[in-house]
């Protein structure tokens, strides 16, 4: 059952809420900084070269490392969510109010814009902003691969970090997350881009003034998200 809860206004701007933002926003920031900087650097090195097995390896660790350091960064004063899913598939649990949600959505969107204005700026700024887009496939496709992968991130989440029954595994929560992102990146980046993060494609889509397709990268991971946040509340953690 969807465990939705709009919140109250001092909870959402109470001392301890602006500083999450203020996390998410720096975590977001740092990790779309350098998912963005590992595919722009790939750019360069390769002349602007085509995607290879190794360029695809290379940015899906960056990704997985980007993301262990930014949860871990932020896990003790916002959660690390550093993704609207990710809060939205909290939220569907009941694990976050709306309020203090939508807040949490501005932050991430506000640091992934500010992390990709940041790579088009010199010494980067004669290279292409790289964009999520549906390579080989259609969209609806794309949007459906966004929904499995997009329910493996937040179903991990849910099992290593929100469940109460986590105990020690909670302080592997970052390492799972940042891997999980990390293997699908390897299994549909060359399909659909393996966004699992509007925020991660928001933030380039500004910077490049590109919002081609951008709804699969909203679409597919908030129904993936969604999804995962209800299996796992409702089979799991309501049980006990």
């Amino acid at each position: 059952m969807v465990k939705l809860a709009f919140g109250s206004c001092g909870d959402s701007f109470s001392a301890s809420s602006i500083k999450a933002y203020v996390a998410e926003f720096i975590a977001t920031l740092l990790f779309v900084f350098a998912g963005v900087g590992s595919a722009i650097a790939y750019g360069q090195l390769t002349k602007g070269g085509a995607l290879d097995p190794a360029g695809l390896v290379a940015i899906a660790i960056a990704h997985a490392f980007a993301l262990f350091v930014g949860v871990s960064m932020a896990a003790n004063i916002s959660g690390g969510h550093l993704n609207p899913v990710v809060t939205f598939g909290l939220a569907v649990g009941g694990h976050i109010t709306i309020l203090t949600g939508i807040f949490y959505w501005v932050a991430q969107l506000l640091g992934a814009s500010v992390a990709c204005l940041l790579c088009s700026s010199p010494p980067t700024d004669r290279l292409a902003i790289p964009t999520h887009a549906i390579a080989g496939i259609s969209e609806i496709e794309g949007m459906v691969m966004e929904i499995v992968i997009t329910f493996a991130l937040v179903y991990t989440v849910y099992a290593t970090a929100a469940d109460p029954k986590k105990g020690s595994l909670g302080t592997v929560a970052p390492m799972a997350i940042g891997f999980i992102v990390g293997a699908n990146i390897l299994a549909a980046g060359p399909f659909s881009g393996s966004s699992m993060n509007p925020a991660r494609s928001f933030g380039p889509a500004v910077a490049a003034g590109n919002f081609a397709g951008n709804w699969v990268y909203w679409v597919g991971p908030l129904i993936g998200g969604g999804l995962a946040g209800l299996v796992y509340d409702d089979v799991f953690i309501a049980s006990y």
